[in-house]
């Protein structure tokens, strides 16, 4: 494979293996067995619009627009923060099995429009594609592309091997207790990202 194809899976591969709210939806999704490769897809097909945007020189443009920058931020906080709030109040509740996964569950019109959410109202996300991977990328002097197909490409191997192989957990996830306690980290996972978006 060519250098910036490698170059590019490796540092993508990197940054998205990070736990963040993207990958403990994820996760949840792959558990439950829902709308598992839409969720993937989408996660994954997200990442590489913002990596194209990105070696397209996106970032600088939203260097140029810092108002753009500040309504990312602070919609990602409220937004980070009724997640985790719903989070730890599933948490609290418990009772939950994977027996929602033989059927039923949430539509998956809702489940793409939380994701979209957590994708695209997330600072993170652009910073580490449009702007850090799109910077990378453009000192790959005619390579660019490549760059950027190995990103992208990292963000699918990445995406669904996380929700396909989540099932692996699943005996581990027919305890309601191990429900609450993925709740639990997944609400401390939003508000700290929540938390550190607020203090910049």
């Amino acid at each position: 494979m060519p250098i910036p194809f490698l170059a590019g899976f490796q540092i993508s591969l990197g940054l998205i293996m990070a736990i963040g709210a993207q990958n403990a939806f994820v996760l949840r999704q792959g558990l439950r067995r829902e709308h598992v490769l839409a969720v993937c897809l989408f996660c994954a097909a997200s990442d590489a619009v913002l990596i194209a945007a990105g070696v397209a020189g996106m970032g600088t443009l939203a260097d140029r627009v810092p108002a753009a920058g500040a309504v990312l931020r602070w919609g990602g906080v409220a937004f980070l923060l009724w997640y985790g709030a719903r989070a730890f109040r599933a948490a609290w509740a418990g009772g939950e099995t994977l027996q929602a996964a033989r059927g039923g569950g949430e539509p998956l019109t809702r489940v793409i429009a939380t994701l979209a959410l957590l994708t695209w109202l997330n600072p993170h996300v652009w910073l580490d594609t449009v702007v850090l991977i799109g910077s990378i990328a453009s000192q790959y002097s005619g390579g660019s592309v490549g760059f950027a197909a190995g990103a992208a490409t990292a963000s699918f191997v990445f995406f669904l091997s996380l929700g396909f192989g989540a099932r692996l957990l699943a005996p581990l996830f027919a305890r309601p207790r191990a429900w609450q306690v993925l709740d639990g980290v997944v609400g401390i996972i939003m508000w700290t990202i929540a938390a550190r978006l607020a203090i910049g």
